[in-house]
Formats: structure tokens, sequence, C-alpha cells
């Protein structure tokens, strides 16, 4: 994990790997803020949805017990929503480096659609 001292506050960048392992454990809240339509095509399974369209951090959850972790397509979009959490008032934060792009190329399972009948399919993403 990398971090970054922002104005006395932490912005913290985790890799895919960080992020799946404390996901397996419980750990951490991950918070995916795409379109309602990307993250239906695919998403990191049980991470929640709030879109950057309608992101308020009021409405995030406490980071007592969990620490939230934000993601996107490309870590650009988490990045910049991160920022704004970070200037609401909290005092650290944390995104998914590379976003799911790079969660996809680390191999990393996700939920998909399966083409032929447009249904949920769960995906290790695991090299042939």
């Amino acid at each position: 994990m990398q971090t970054e001292d922002i104005d006395g506050k932490t912005l913290e960048t985790w890799t895919p790997e960080e992020v799946a392992t404390a996901m397996k454990k419980g750990e951490i809240v991950l918070i995916d803020v795409r379109t309602p339509a990307e993250y239906a095509f695919e998403h990191v399974e049980g991470a929640l949805l709030f879109p950057m369209a309608f992101f308020d951090p009021h409405y995030l959850p406490s980071q007592r017990e969990k620490p939230i972790v934000l993601m996107c397509g490309s870590s650009a979009r988490s990045g910049k929503m991160a920022r704004k959490v970070l200037e609401a008032g909290a005092q650290s934060i944390a995104h998914l480096e590379g976003g799911f792009g790079k969660w996809k190329k680390d191999n990393q399972p996700y939920i998909g659609t399966d083409m032929p009948s447009g249904a949920p399919k769960r995906m290790d993403n695991a090299p042939e």
C-alpha cells in the first residue's frame, strides 16, 4: 500500500492483491464509483455501488469498523472521489490502484456477464 499526505490527511492506494485479501477476510468496504451500467456488466463481488455522478461523501458508512476503499475502471475517478472524501473532513481514505482494469489484469476474480444468456457469471480470470 502506498500513502500520500494531502493537507495532513492520508490517501492510501491499495493494490488489487491487497484489496482481494482484505475482501476475503471481511476487513474492508469496497465501493465502486463507476456507472450502474459498468457495474452491471462486471464488478468485484461484494463491492457496493455509489456512482460518481451521485457521490456525496456524507452518505458513506463510518470507517470505525472497516476502512473504505474506492474503485473505478482505471483509478482516475476513484482518486477524484477519494480527494473529495478528504475535503469533506475524513482523515483517511483509500482507493484501488489501476482500478477494475488492473484488477482483471492481475487475474483477480469478479462477476462478469455470460454473453449468450446475459446472466451474471463468476469469472476466475485465471490465465489459460
